[in-house]
């Protein structure tokens, strides 16, 4: 003899179900219907929006990631962001063909003090894609290398 399979559910909650529908097919057709809607939307958005803005994101940060701050530079079609002096700082990276390792300033003298700080530059200059980073000894020795730039 097979014994009796009995429900989990008490008899109290079965009682419940008598008269609910599933909603399975109208999930279906809700979700079908969103597909093609989403499908469509792109298209007329694509044409719609403005073409998203080029720029620098620069942040700065201590040793062990202690502290971080960035700024956004744009520097077409005219410099800003909220970079302190973006006008300054994109005629510099104009100056050097928007090569990093090649920012040229005005050297002073700087102490000795440890005190490393990264440099970083992400995003696009003259419709070039700019991943840099680097690591200097002090706040100073940054600035030497680095002029305007960095100055935030």
């Amino acid at each position: 003899m097979i014994p009796a399979v009995t429900s989990p559910v008490p008899a109290s909650a079965r009682s419940t179900r008598v008269g609910v529908r599933s909603t399975r097919p109208f999930a279906a057709l809700a979700a079908v219907t969103l597909i093609a809607l989403a499908a469509a939307v792109p298209a007329q958005a694509a044409e719609d929006a403005p073409a998203p803005k080029r720029g620098l994101f620069l942040t700065l940060s201590g040793d062990g990631n202690t502290w971080i701050r960035g700024v956004l530079l744009e520097c077409e079609p005219e410099p800003s962001g909220h970079h302190p002096a973006a006008a300054e700082a994109c005629e510099e990276i104009l100056d050097a063909d928007g090569d990093f390792e090649a920012l040229r300033a005005a050297p002073r003298v700087c102490t000795k003090e440890f005190e490393p700080v990264t440099a970083t530059a992400t995003g696009t200059f003259r419709g070039r894609n700019v991943s840099w980073h680097k690591t200097y000894p002090n706040a100073c020795a940054m600035e030497n290398e680095t002029g305007h730039v960095f100055r935030f």
